[in-house]
C-alpha cells in the first residue's frame, strides 16, 4: 500500500531569463528567451511527487491577488488536494531566475505569503500531518513554522523529510535535527550549516556525520553532476548522476526531494528511492523551467 506524502512549504511564480552569461553588478545583459511559470521549492516538489504517481497533499500559503490565483488553477491542473492552501495579506511569492549558456542558475526570490507562515498555521493543518506517512518541508518558509511541524511529525512517528534549500543564513535550531528522519542537504548548504568543507565525497562524508551526530538519522547530501552521497545509519554508498545535455538546473534539487519521498512511499530502500530520484531528476534539466520540467511516471 502505498504511503501519503505531505509537503509543507513555499509556491512562487517563477520568472526566468535566459542569457548566454550572467550579468556583472550594474551590467545589463541581453537575454535570448523568458518563461514565466509556477514555481517555489515546495510546490516544485509536491508537483514532482505528484506527477510520479505519489498521494500527495500541499500545504501552502498565498496572496489574494492574480498569481495566487493562477496558482491554485494550476494545482486543480495536476490534481493536487488545495484544501491546504491559505491566504495572506502578502502578495504572492516570486522568484527572478536568470540561466546560462551552461545551464547555471541564479535566483532572487521575494518570498511575500510565504514569509508570512506561523506555528499557529501548521497547528491549523495538524490533522493534515496525522493523516500522511511522509512529511516533506523546505526552507522557503519561516524556520519557526518548520520547526513546529517538525516536532508534530515527529511525535507523530512520520517519516520527516528536510531539504534545507535555501541555505540558512542563521544557525538552524540545535532541537530541529532530532525531529529529522532524513536530511537532503546539497553540498553549498552541507558548508553553510555545518561549517565543513565540502570539496569530495570524503569531506561530504565528514561533514554527514556531524550532522548524524546532532541526531538526525540518516542523511542524503546531492552533489549535482557529481551525484549523491547517501549516509543510512552505518551504511555509505554513492549514486552516480545520470550523463545528460542540461537545459535548465532550476528545480532539480526539489525533483529529486520529491520523487525520492515517492519512491520510499512505496517501499523502496534509501538507496534504491536515491537511484529513482537520480534518474527522474536527470529528465527534469533536459528542459527548460521549474515544475513545468517534471517528468511523469511513464517518462522514467
Amino acid at each position: 500500500m502505498k504511503g501519503k506524502i505531505l509537503v509543507i512549504g513555499s509556491t512562487n511564480t517563477d520568472m526566468t531569463a535566459f542569457a548566454d552569461r550572467m550579468p556583472g553588478p550594474g551590467e545589463t545583459v541581453m537575454g535570448t528567451d523568458f518563461v514565466m511559470g509556477p514555481g517555489g521549492k515546495g510546490a516544485n516538489q509536491a508537483v514532482a511527487a505528484k506527477r510520479l504517481g505519489g498521494d500527495v497533499s500541499f500545504v501552502c500559503k498565498v496572496g489574494k491577488d492574480i498569481f495566487g490565483e493562477n496558482t491554485i488553477r494550476h494545482f486543480k491542473e495536476e490534481g493536487l488536494d488545495t484544501s491546504g492552501v491559505m491566504f495572506s495579506s502578502k502578495p504572492s511569492g516570486v522568484a527572478l531566475i536568470t540561466v546560462d549558456k551552461d545551464a547555471e542558475n541564479c535566483i532572487v526570490v521575494a518570498p511575500g505569503a510565504n514569509g508570512d507562515y506561523t506555528e499557529e498555521d501548521i497547528r491549523i493543518n495538524r490533522k493534515a500531518i496525522e493523516e500522511c506517512d511522509i512529511l516533506l518541508m523546505q526552507l522557503e518558509i519561516p524556520v519557526p513554522a518548520v520547526l513546529e511541524a517538525a516536532k508534530i511529525g515527529h511525535e507523530l512517528g512520520k517519516c520527516v523529510v528536510l531539504n534545507p534549500a535555501p541555505a540558512p543564513s542563521e544557525e538552524l535550531p540545535a532541537e530541529l535535527f532530532k525531529y529529522l528522519s532524513l536530511f537532503i542537504p546539497n553540498e553549498s548548504e552541507l558548508e553553510a550549516i555545518t561549517g565543513c568543507s565540502v570539496n569530495s565525497q570524503e569531506e561530504a562524508m565528514k561533514a554527514a556525520k556531524v550532522l548524524m551526530a546532532r541526531g538526525v538519522e540518516k542523511i542524503i547530501v546531492t552533489m549535482g553532476s557529481k551525484g549523491s552521497l547517501i549516509c543510512d545509519g552505518e551504511k555509505i554508498s554513492f549514486v552516480k548522476a545520470h550523463k545528460v545535455d542540461a537545459v535548465d538546473t532550476t528545480g532539480a534539487g526539489d525533483c529529486y526531494c520529491g520523487s525520492l519521498c515517492v519512491a520510499l512511499s512505496e517501499g523502496k530502500s534509501l538507496e534504491e528511492a536515491a537511484e529513482f530520484a537520480t534518474k527522474a531528476s536527470a529528465l527534469a534539466v533536459q528542459k527548460a523551467g521549474a515544475q513545468v520540467a517534471m517528468p511523469y511516471r511513464e517518462e522514467l
